[in-house]
């Protein structure tokens, strides 16, 4: 009896949290959701993804809105396995995997009237939590500055929300 008490405690953790998640996803702005609908898209495009994805936490938020519509955003987020296929349309049901690594993500992107602009490319890295180096942290960044850059605005992560 006890193990079963155990067993639905455990059940609506897993559950609770994936409902967290999705929460967490939906009071992002519109702008920093479409970044991780970019970095899903692009993540879900690999074939050796099995699992659906959820976006798990934000790490870090920046935008620049240099005036006329337009804004740089950097956004650095985790995504988290779950127990559903790839490619799983009602993700409510599906329970966060505790057996994988989070992915780290960073994006940065131009938007210019709330939709993402082509040029500059938009920049998704995504890579798994442990595999993560400094190097990569600083590349980013490097990127992710560099292409606001050769706009005339200034640099993105000096701004922070």
């Amino acid at each position: 009896m006890a193990a079963l008490l155990l067993l639905l405690l455990v059940s609506a953790g897993v559950l609770l949290s994936s409902t967290e998640a999705q929460e967490a996803y939906n009071k992002l702005p519109d702008n920093y959701r479409k970044g991780v609908d970019l970095a899903l898209q692009q993540l879900n495009s690999h074939a050796g993804v099995k699992h659906h994805f959820l976006f798990f936490k934000s790490l870090l938020k920046s935008d620049i809105e240099p005036g006329f519509d337009v804004s740089y955003i950097y956004h650095s987020f985790y995504l988290k396995a779950t127990k559903c296929p790839k490619g799983t349309v009602n993700s409510m049901q599906c329970k966060f995997r505790n057996d994988r690594p989070l992915i780290d993500c960073s994006v940065c992107y131009k938007t210019f009237a709330g939709e993402i602009e082509k040029n500059p490319k938009p920049y998704v890295h995504c890579v798994h939590k442990p595999a993560l180096t400094e190097d990569m942290k600083t590349a980013r960044i490097e990127h992710c500055n560099a292409m606001s850059y050769h706009s005339g605005a200034p640099t993105l992560l000096a701004s922070k929300s």
